[in-house]
């Protein structure tokens, strides 16, 4: 046996006990003669000390030793002196009188401190992932990782999910994202797909009857990376058939304020039951549909206000069919020049030309617009924004889309440099009545807002043949803290109403019939049927309040997509090549 206990096993009744432990030396101490060594593993640190007048051999070994190797000692258990105890630890109590030690491996110097507070390159750490990985904030969030997971299966186990797992080579179908594709050697020129998520499977397991799916797969999108995104991703995919949109929308709340209630009692959910909000209300409140619902500085529609005022940039927008919004900033009185001068070219980066403001004192307005604006009407646009002393009120002006997006972003960031954010609050919300389409294409066409399978409300199917823009969807997200971990929707289970919404989309005869198979099913009994799709990895990195997703993926690309560990993506041998049908040809 390397070892009868593990690092963060012993506690001061096991006094006496003799013991072999085994991990790496986290750090070495000479203390007058007696070294100290703070040996770690997974479960934790346990204090080795070596008197060399207890055993010289052991003495020499320990004094040779260097952070990083693996060693196994042996010794007895003892408490530590008084005054000595160190409560950071769970083994604080105790220490392990040492009269033994092998070293099992060395260790070179690693390109980086274990547990070091001090930033260290991305690079650096993904391309020693398995160093990143002994540290004690990447251990946490790997086992939490595995926790989530867990409590999420036995949920579901209990109410009668069963697991499936569907292909990971599956049928290229154009679905949104690029897909990444495999070439078959057995059927030359032709080309497996990996999944962007199991959406078709999933709906043709309720045609087989299966009634409530769940698993937790890998899904592949060939996506530029952001802090809340990566090409490889897991989700927890999850359908049930002859259910309504709430049957959805409360199982995911039941289990998610549950996997919360148990798993971060210390996170305190803002709202429960959690708000359902409507598409329109959030993009004209919040300027997104994944609001960040932990403070307020709600945005005010001000067109009409703003409307004949005199200040041409409010006059412009609004005579280009735009509009003007604001926000009042809550104590924001406080900025300097230079920093609302930040915000203004902040909000440049959405394509807003600039920001303009009302700063509110008591004994009065404040603004360059002042001259324009009039005394009375911008007193009357101050009280419509609800703000008061000390307070500034910032307007954007323009295209609706662009004061939308611009406005939305400003609000999160003046959310930060207000310091209105609880990290251990819990803002979570379901989006509901999407439009089915977003705006129409040059073509005549239109584009899915979520996926061509979400199923148009049943009182709005009439306006697919007048006025498809106008029809409302069953699809869902569910919202945490601005971030949108999850979607989903009432999917088309009639074969008539899908190939109307091929037809709407712009798939011609040979486009439509890559989704046969979807089509066939239905001409053999679907049920109605809905679900949710969460990503496991928002969710991890919300809950252990990692800034992106990169902390909670144990092997992780970096943002331009390459392992940094393995050296992918990288060239393959001709033969390969040859094999599987390819030639490549360099760009001239």
């Amino acid at each position: 046996m390397y070892r009868t206990h593990t690092c963060g096993e012993l506690r001061a009744q096991d006094k006496g006990k003799e013991v072999k432990l085994a991990g790496w030396v986290n750090a070495r101490r000479d203390h007058g003669g007696v070294i100290f060594i703070d040996l770690r593993d997974r479960y934790g640190l346990t204090q080795v000390a070596f008197d060399p007048k207890r055993s010289k051999d052991a003495w020499k070994i320990a004094d040779s030793v260097r952070p990083e190797y693996v060693v196994q000692v042996t010794g007895t258990v003892r408490h530590r002196p008084k005054g000595m105890v160190n409560k950071k630890i769970d083994t604080g109590e105790v220490e392990v009188d040492g009269n033994g030690i092998d070293v099992l491996h060395k260790a070179k110097t690693p390109p980086f401190e274990i547990n070091t507070d001090e930033e260290v390159n991305e690079d650096v750490r993904l391309e020693y992932r398995y160093l990143d990985l002994r540290g004690e904030r990447m251990k946490n969030n790997v086992i939490a990782r595995a926790k989530i997971a867990k409590f999420i299966r036995n949920f579901l186990d209990e109410r009668d999910f069963v697991e499936i797992e569907t292909p990971i080579l599956t049928k290229s179908t154009p679905e949104g994202a690029r897909d990444f594709i495999v070439p078959s050697r057995q059927q030359p020129g032709k080309f497996y797909a990996l999944p962007q998520s199991p959406q078709q499977y999933k709906q043709l397991l309720m045609v087989a009857g299966m009634d409530r799916y769940y698993q937790l797969p890998r899904c592949f999108r060939d996506e530029d990376h952001r802090g809340d995104r990566q090409a490889e991703f897991t989700q927890l995919d999850l359908e049930m058939s002859f259910v309504e949109r709430d049957d959805v929308l409360n199982l995911a709340e039941e289990l998610f304020t549950s996997l919360v209630t148990k798993l971060y009692p210390h996170k305190k959910l803002l709202k429960k039951p959690w708000p359902r909000l409507s598409y329109d209300e959030v993009v004209l409140t919040y300027g997104t549909d994944r609001p960040d619902l932990r403070f307020g500085l709600e945005i005010v529609e001000l067109s009409d206000e703003a409307r004949g005022g005199g200040f041409a940039v409010f006059d412009d927008a609004l005579s280009h069919g735009g509009v003007v919004r604001a926000i009042a900033a809550t104590g924001a009185a406080s900025f300097s020049r230079s920093q609302i001068d930040e915000l203004s070219e902040y909000v440049k980066e959405f394509g807003a030309k600039g920001l303009a403001y009302i700063v509110v004192e008591e004994k009065g307005l404040k603004s360059p617009i002042l001259k324009f604006l009039g005394e009375e009407r911008a007193k009357s646009i101050v009280k419509k924004t609800g703000a008061a002393p000390g307070d500034i009120v910032f307007f954007g002006a323009g295209p609706e889309g662009v004061v939308r997006e611009s406005m939305g972003e400003l609000r999160t960031e003046l959310g930060r440099r207000l310091n209105l954010i609880d990290r251990n609050l819990l803002a979570a919300a379901f989006i509901i009545d999407f439009p089915l389409f977003e705006e129409r294409k040059e073509d005549g066409h239109y584009a899915p807002s979520h996926h061509m399978f979400t199923a148009p409300r049943p009182e709005d199917i009439k306006l697919l043949d007048s006025d498809p823009h106008k029809v409302r969807s069953w699809q869902y997200d569910m919202v945490w803290n601005g971030y949108e971990v999850g979607g989903g929707s009432i999917r088309i289970h009639d074969a008539e109403v899908q190939q109307k919404i091929f037809d709407l989309i712009g798939f011609s005869e040979e486009r439509t019939n890559e989704f046969s198979h979807m089509l066939r099913a239905f001409d053999f009994g679907a049920p109605p049927h809905g679900g949710i799709a969460p990503g496991l990895d928002r969710i991890v990195m919300i809950l252990q309040d990692e800034p992106n997703i990169r902390e909670v993926i144990p092997f992780p690309k970096n943002q331009r997509s390459e392992d940094r560990m393995m050296g992918a993506p990288s060239p393959v041998e001709p033969t390969q090549l040859k094999e599987a049908h390819i030639k490549v040809v360099k760009e001239a």
